[in-house]
């Protein structure tokens, strides 16, 4: 191993709003280190604010104007004496040119270099290094389609899925069933990545029908040392937007775990990765996976895998970014200590199509006791902004078997009260109490399959 040099950080800014910024605020505290929150002028009342040790307000209430104002984060930064930079997940976290902008400004970033965000961020690129590492990939167009996009479309063979070339969170994705409907779907994918990713390109992928969407969690040091942990399985997801993980899969055994996780290194390894980051599978029916694409940066479900392999991730980004070498093995990170689940708690009001749901929060009574956690930045009183994210809290249960695991959401879930606006609180409690659900059927359509079964009923 080459001589370790640690660089320990005596203030951190995060980059970031609400509750991952509570949960980063957290761990630093726990380590000894100041911490610095940003805030838009919507954001004055958030715990976030706080709690930190110092906190800045960066612009107005829009996110181009405050969390995503690489001028203002940096500056933010230098006036409070930051030394570090962490940049939470959404708004930066994946963004290359903020990532050397905190380095040119003679700060770390908490995250891989902004070479490996621009090779792994670009999706058809990701691929080329899978591929290139022996990780297997769904047929696809190895790459972004041109004028010739007919000819490699039936080449994969139909149904395919037209994905954007950057960004996620399922914008500029269209499944593509037959070839008469290649030319609509291709412009509104086209479409739909240039508005919101300011970029048209695309890619071809063979659409595998009924997945399961595992993801790995890994951890790569500046040595090459590298771990992966037990899956998470979010196939509980609607129009591509995960509404509850859990881990272990009940759909992966062992065996698959093991190929998973040796997936996973080696593609992180290929990309000379450094820090924390996800690895995302498509899973078939037959238990085959195929590579999808990598997330440069924490994830919201991460503390499922905290609960399972019993580490701070946080904390291991941190160590990481200050120098320090992994410690630990990927025997002791491949240990599965329990079953959890992480319920995303959204201001939506799941009956009308989730519409979004802000206003004031008039009564916060979170769930509690043994086995239940709730990472959030909401309290009574609080009012929820209109520009951002719908998530108000993660309530992550944990248990020693699946079957207690399912009855324990069950109760948690009973006993968080929210009043005030609506949550999707209820539409968590009809999942964990669903057949298939209970059965371990969770693949990516089960979500859909619920609202038909809901829309059905409420015409009876």
């Amino acid at each position: 191993m080459p001589s370790v040099k640690i660089t320990p950080f005596k203030k951190v800014l995060i980059a970031n709003r609400g509750e991952i910024a509570l949960r980063v605020i957290r761990t630093l505290k726990e380590m000894g280190i100041a911490s610095v929150a940003v805030y838009s002028e919507a954001d004055r009342s958030s715990l976030h604010v706080r709690m930190a040790d110092e906190a800045v307000c960066i612009g107005a209430a829009r996110s181009a104007e405050s969390y995503l104002n690489i001028d203002a984060l940096i500056t933010a930064a230098k006036i409070t004496g930051a030394d570090a930079v962490h940049p939470g997940y959404g708004f930066l976290s994946e963004n290359a040119d903020f990532a050397e902008a905190v380095t040119k400004a003679r700060m770390t970033f908490i995250g891989p270099t902004a070479v490996a965000i621009r090779l792994l961020g670009v999706k058809s690129k990701a691929r080329e290094i899978a591929v290139k590492g022996g990780v297997a990939v769904t047929p696809g167009s190895n790459g972004v389609v041109g004028q010739n996009y007919r000819e490699v479309a039936r080449k994969i063979g139909f149904p395919i899925m037209i994905k954007a070339t950057l960004g996620g969170g399922g914008k500029g994705m269209r499944a593509c069933l037959t070839e008469k409907d290649l030319d609509r779907m291709l412009k509104t994918a086209q479409a739909e990545a240039k508005a919101n990713f300011g970029d048209d390109r695309v890619y071809f992928e063979k659409l595998v029908l009924n997945p399961r969407h595992i993801e790995v969690q890994v951890a790569a040091d500046n040595y090459g040392n590298a771990v992966a942990f037990a899956e998470r399985d979010c196939s509980m997801q609607r129009r591509h937007q995960k509404l509850l993980e859990e881990s272990p899969s009940p759909f992966v055994t062992p065996t698959v775990r093991k190929k998973l996780q040796e997936a996973a290194v080696k593609l992180i390894k290929a990309a000379k990765y450094r820090g924390v980051g996800t690895v995302e599978f498509l899973m078939a029916p037959n238990k085959e996976f195929y590579f999808m694409e990598v997330n440069t940066r924490l994830q919201v479900e991460h503390p499922i895998t905290e609960a399972v392999c019993g580490q701070d991730l946080v904390k291991m980004q941190i160590e990481i970014a200050q120098g320090q070498p992994l410690h630990i093995t990927q025997a002791q990170a491949g240990v599965v200590h329990c079953h959890a689940i992480e319920h995303r708690i959204n201001a939506e009001d799941s009956d009308h199509h989730f519409t979004p749901c802000p206003g004031t929060i008039e009564e916060w009574v979170p769930a509690g006791g043994l086995g239940v956690r709730v990472d959030s930045h909401m309290y009574t009183g609080y009012t929820i902004p209109t520009y951002y994210d719908s998530l108000i809290a993660k309530l992550i249960v944990t248990a020693e078997s699946r079957e207690a695991l399912l009855a324990r959401s069950s109760r948690a879930l009973g006993e968080f009260v929210v009043r005030g606006v609506k949550t999707t609180i209820p539409f968590h409690q009809k999942i964990v109490t669903h057949p298939e659900f209970i059965a371990g059927n969770t693949d990516t359509g089960l979500i859909e399959r619920m609202l038909a079964e809901q829309k059905n009923e409420s015409k009876k």
